[in-house]
């Protein structure tokens, strides 16, 4: 039991399963990050961080695996799926997997360990924090009298999926 949460020799299993993913994948020339999603004890899909392999900065291994298990199960809601990672979350994965309504997270390395790999995020929670024009990427709010004809479009739809 670490922390009053009780953890299963499967979850061990699994969190095994998503540091060996991250182990290979550097072998192919991909970040070393694994990442596997279950439900019901059963493995839906796998992800293996491939930033640099795809030129894609969102192609971290949670990302890839939520995006691979909503293809299979044709829904883009991930409730009752519990993720695997080899690294605690970036705040990009993170929120990805609060959008995909996964019950639980378990990791391996946390993100302070992931900063002693040259992995450190912790300036995007710092940039969060700031007022927008004092980030180092400014965000300007930028009124328009139609910016929200598209909100008020989406809430008068009748047919609308919600998410």
């Amino acid at each position: 039991m670490e922390n009053n949460v009780i953890i299963t020799d499967r979850d061990r299993e699994f969190i095994r399963m998503a540091c060996e993913i991250a182990n290979e994948n550097i072998d192919r020339g991909g970040g070393p990050f694994g990442a596997v999603i279950v439900h019901n004890d059963e493995i839906v899909s796998t992800g293996a961080n491939s930033v640099t392999l795809d030129n894609d900065p969102t192609a971290h291994a949670e990302v890839n695996a939520i995006r691979r298990a909503c293809e299979l199960k044709g829904n883009f809601k991930l409730d009752d799926c519990v993720v695997y990672s080899s690294c605690e979350p970036c705040p990009m994965c993170l929120s990805a997997l609060y959008w995909a309504g996964v019950k639980r997270v378990y990791y391996a390395n946390t993100k302070h360990e992931a900063a002693c790999a040259n992995f450190d995020d912790s300036f995007i929670y710092e940039e969060i924090e700031k007022p927008h024009l004092e980030r180092s990427i400014p965000c300007i709010h930028v009124h328009d009298e139609h910016a929200n004809d598209h909100f008020r479009k989406w809430m008068e739809k009748t047919d609308k999926t919600p998410y």
